[in-house]
């Protein structure tokens, strides 16, 4: 087949009648727990996502007329492949493969197809067989499957799709509880009929953690070397960490899915479940931004670029560009804010449209998304207040 051929079939695949884009595609490496079938993990070593490589789409899903359906409808499919898969795919994609042998860095897709030529499929071991699918996700529609759920986080923590933007409802059915020990999932329902002999044997494994979700550096490689993350327990799978500079200290930080930081940030508190952090903004230690999985809270918080969250402050809000908690203080929905009237009228002149009250007094939902806002309480009455900023916050250069 020729490079010309190649374009023919392509564009011939796409004119068929029912045709789809596809939303996001890819091969997996899946551990299925026996003799109960779930999925305990999949691995997407290549995530294609929207219109990224629509010919290797072509070519992957003609293909997977010769594998094994598992799950079809109309939103999602997954395939198991065998060697009548690799064989179609190599078939088509003929012109190039000498190009990706020559280099790893080129053709991701056949790349993991030339792997997948080492790889023994139906791998047994630890009460669980290793099988390789192909998944197709259409649409962002309630999660299906666990591999589609895994490639919707994947494309969330690899910024191929903006935070927030995806619908993650059904995930936690999808997903199993597992017990981690490093990147290996185990069967809980395994460990425990298999507890006395491995025990006895010595070969009981260390377990780090039991979740639905693994941890981000079990799945992503941060695409920037300038994002550290000092514990691995601290961030989640489907969290975000920007495009370079994010630093997240031990301790009380932490990142849930679907949550993160959109640059250099300083992160020693918690940014929970939905919650976009801005660059340059310092999360003190212990300083807590409200999600939305539990509490009722239902309003995704966002904190804006160069804001200073201090020790152990909490923030239900959402926040401006820079904003100023200080430590130790709550700003929730609720709380009752004194601004004077000359600092109001301060506030104002940054935040276009900000209704100044009479009272002086002002909820903190009033205030939800104000640049340019301190929040304090006063220390020798104890009341809540807030006042025009005039503090710049910066991070320390060295450190991002």
């Amino acid at each position: 087949m020729s490079v010309e051929s190649f374009n023919n079939f392509v564009q011939n695949f796409q004119k068929e009648a029912g045709y789809r884009a596809p939303l996001g595609f890819g091969i997996c490496r899946v551990e299925i727990s026996e003799p109960d079938e779930k999925v305990l993990v999949a691995h997407f070593p290549v995530l294609n996502w929207q219109n990224e490589n629509l010919g290797s789409f072509a070519v992957l899903a003609s293909a997977a007329t010769k594998a094994k359906p598992i799950y079809k409808s109309p939103n999602e499919e997954i395939y198991e492949l065998n060697t009548a898969f690799l064989n179609e795919a190599f078939a088509h994609f003929e012109p190039f493969v000498l190009e990706a042998i020559a280099d790893s860095q080129k053709h991701r897709n056949i790349q993991v197809l030339l792997a997948l030529k080492e790889l023994i499929a139906g791998e047994r071991k630890d009460g669980k067989r290793i099988a390789y699918r192909f998944c197709i996700l259409f649409g962002d529609t309630p999660c299906e499957s666990v591999e589609t759920s895994y490639m919707k986080l994947l494309a969330l923590s690899l910024g191929k799709a903006p935070l927030r933007s995806l619908n993650l409802d059904g995930i936690f059915g999808q997903l199993t509880n597992v017990a981690w020990s490093g990147n290996t999932p185990y069967s809980l329902a395994w460990l425990r009929k298999h507890e006395i002999p491995l025990r006895l044997n010595g070969e009981f494994p260390t377990i780090d953690f039991v979740d639905k979700f693994p941890r981000y550096l079990m799945q992503v490689i941060p695409q920037v070397d300038n994002i550290r993350l000092l514990d691995t327990a601290k961030t989640r799978f489907g969290a975000y960490l920007g495009s370079g500079g994010y630093t997240q200290m031990p301790g009380a930080s932490y990142v849930n899915f679907n949550a993160g930081a959109m640059g250099a940030c300083m992160n020693e508190g918690r940014i929970s479940s939905s919650v976009v952090v801005g660059e340059g903004t310092d999360v003190g230690g212990g300083a807590s931004i409200l999600g939305v999985l539990s509490g009722g809270n239902t309003e995704p918080i966002s904190i804006g670029k160069n804001c200073l969250l201090g020790v152990n402050s909490a923030t239900g809000i959402s926040l401006g560009d820079g904003c100023i908690v200080d430590g130790g203080i709550a700003v929730l929905a609720g709380t009752v804010f004194a601004i004077s009237e000359q600092e109001a009228a301060k506030i104002a002149e940054a935040n276009p449209g900000f209704q100044i009250n009479a009272s002086g007094l002002y909820k903190g939902r009033e205030l939800s998304g104000k640049h340019g806002i301190h929040f304090r309480q006063n220390a020798k009455t104890g009341a809540m207040i807030a006042f025009r900023s005039n503090r710049k916050i910066e991070l320390n250069a060295n450190l991002h």
